[in-house]
């Protein structure tokens, strides 16, 4: 981030959103914000409920105790000589930004004010690069929900009769039972035709035979995010799917192992969602489909890169993405197969490791 700061002829950088502050010093608190000088000698902000929590989380850069942490911190930025301060320009609102540009005037006391310049998404784009650390913790993150599902289906509660809250929260359960911190995001799961809406919440639906159920879950592992969607059929006494539900399970199925096998470092974001989107296309359901094709995961449950139509950029080692194709049909059902992946200079590495055979209970 000090080299980021320096290439943009920047003095200092004012970072205020909590993730990003979690990832530069391991702080996991509710209030803190950083100063990272370009020639050393950084910040840490908190208020007096975090000081003992600071010392332990970020006992290698100094402390400042303030309520107001961030004007605080924007003050002893003027204090020590910032003509140039970098801020999240995404993370800061208007008010926010305001309140920064009095306080900075206020501090000068008449001097020179201090320019403002947003550094944008500067350590989104770090955070996009995965160390080993975090990738380890994405693995664990993964096998807890794997193991969630799986034992979900080996106790027979994935079953007719009952319904998606419950199996939702069944599986919540089961994942903090497992060593989750939390579920990633609020657990899908839906029946019949409401697994043909992509992010349909549970409801009282009654899982019945016959029908499709997808469940779209993850686990939160030293605050890392797993994401895994799977699609099965609740077979009941017939223990077979319709043919038209397997016809779309194996164009689905098609089409995320193409957007897989396009995960390469170099590759263009939009060029693998089309990898992926152009089977499903040539099948006559692209309008089916109606998201992009993935997204990175991390410290948050949707962060870069975005795979998709409306993406930019290329993949790069180390990167962790999702790949979820879907196919949906309005008041019939439908089907999303997702996987958890870390891109590499070889294959990419795969984490969510539940089959993706068309499971018949």
């Amino acid at each position: 981030m000090r080299a980021t700061a320096a290439e943009r002829g920047l003095d200092a950088v004012l970072v205020t959103n909590l993730l990003n502050v979690r990832y530069l010093t391991g702080f996991t608190g509710s209030n803190g914000a950083l100063l990272v000088r370009t020639d050393g000698g950084d910040l840490f902000g908190t208020d007096g409920r975090y000081t003992t929590q600071a010392s332990t989380q970020v006992p290698d850069v100094e402390l400042l105790v303030d309520r107001a942490t961030v004007a605080a911190l924007a003050r002893e930025a003027v204090r020590r000589g910032a003509g140039r301060l970098g801020y999240e320009s995404h993370d800061l609102t208007v008010d926010g930004l305001h309140g920064l540009e009095r306080v900075l005037s206020d501090a000068a006391a008449g001097a020179t004010v201090p320019e403002l310049a947003s550094v944008r998404r500067a350590v989104e784009a770090q955070r996009a690069i995965k160390d080993d650390d975090e990738i380890e913790s994405l693995r664990r993150a993964c096998a807890v929900a794997d193991q969630a599902l799986a034992e979900l289906a080996a106790e027979g509660a994935l079953r007719p009769g009952r319904t998606e809250l419950q199996v939702g929260r069944e599986l919540d359960a089961r994942m903090l039972a497992l060593g989750a911190e939390a579920p990633s995001f609020e657990t899908i799961v839906a029946t019949g035709a409401n697994s043909a809406i992509p992010h349909h919440r549970p409801d009282a639906t009654v899982l019945r035979e016959g029908d499709f159920l997808k469940l779209d879950f993850g686990a939160t592992v030293d605050g890392y995010h797993s994401d895994m969607t799977r699609t099965l059929v609740l077979g009941g006494r017939r223990g077979v799917a319709a043919d038209w539900q397997r016809e779309v399970y194996e164009l689905v199925a098609a089409s995320q192992a193409a957007g897989r096998a396009a995960l390469a470092v170099g590759a263009d974001v939009v060029a693998v969602d089309s990898a992926a989107r152009d089977v499903i296309v040539a099948a006559g359901h692209g309008e089916h489909f109606p998201h992009g094709l993935g997204h990175g995961v991390g410290l948050e449950i949707h962060e870069a890169p975005g795979i998709g139509q409306l993406g930019a950029g290329s993949l790069a080692a180390g990167m962790a993405v999702t790949v979820e194709p879907g196919v949906y049909l309005p008041g019939h059902g439908g089907v999303r197969i997702e996987d958890t992946l870390i891109v590499t200079d070889d294959a990419p590495e795969l984490l969510t490791l539940t089959s993706k055979e068309l499971l018949v209970l």
